[in-house]
């Protein structure tokens, strides 16, 4: 049992939550996110974290000029209306002032009021229900069209040079497969956001190969294989 497998319902997670806006980073039910934390207010989010429930939610800020301004710490920039928060599992201090923390998602939310805080970073009421198959572990994940996305992953790899551990890709779960390659996916925040609001594990799967196949179009316009 893992320390996510504790949120069953809904009801097991808080109506509000500190978010962390971060453009071009989305974080998956179950997946993984590690975090490099320098700024102040993020450093005073994460302790007060770890002295409450642990979670954080990962939301992108919406629009070019949301980015630009959420780099400032006096700006409160619009955000996206979907997120998905995380447990802190893993904590370490560095030398430099430094904390590098790792997300394990928990679930996607829909962010509602902006709270009135005395904290100097952002804290939501955010709503679960939509989102309330999250908490189900590999829901519906044998529908995704697996082969199809190693297909296309097996080309993009080798269009690019790069190389893979296709035994542990042999070994994951649908789900872990999907919702990892969408995270460290090389699109920027726009797709990320696309891909993080697909209703289902198969649509997520389907927008991460169309994507895909776009960009090795773009890359070899006259020279691509895909259909």
């Amino acid at each position: 049992m893992t320390f996510t497998d504790q949120y069953r319902s809904t009801e097991d997670l808080p109506g509000t939550i500190p978010v962390f806006p971060l453009a071009g980073a989305i974080l998956l039910p179950r997946g993984q996110l590690p975090l490099n934390i320098f700024e102040p207010r993020y450093l005073k989010m994460v302790d007060d974290a770890l002295r409450g429930e642990r979670i954080i939610g990962m939301v992108q800020p919406d629009g070019d000029d949301a980015i630009l301004a959420s780099q400032m710490p006096d700006r409160s920039p619009p955000l996206c209306g979907v997120g998905c928060a995380g447990r802190v599992t893993s904590f370490a201090e560095t030398g430099d002032g430094r904390v590098v923390i790792t997300l394990t998602g928990i679930s996607r939310f829909r962010t509602g009021n902006e709270l009135t805080a005395m904290t100097p970073y952002r804290q939501f009421e955010v709503s679960w229900d939509e989102y309330a198959d999250d908490l189900i572990a590999g829901f519906e994940q044998d529908a995704v069209s697996r082969e199809k996305l190693l297909e296309i992953l097996k080309e993009y790899l080798d269009t690019h040079g790069l190389q893979a551990d296709w035994r542990a890709i042999r070994l994951s779960s649908n789900e872990t497969l999907v919702n990892s390659l969408c995270t460290i996916s090389p699109y920027g925040p726009r797709e990320k956001q696309a891909l993080l609001e697909a209703k289902t594990l198969e649509d997520r799967n389907q927008m991460l190969i169309a994507l895909t196949e776009q960009a090795l179009r773009e890359l070899s316009p006259g020279d691509a294989t895909v259909q």
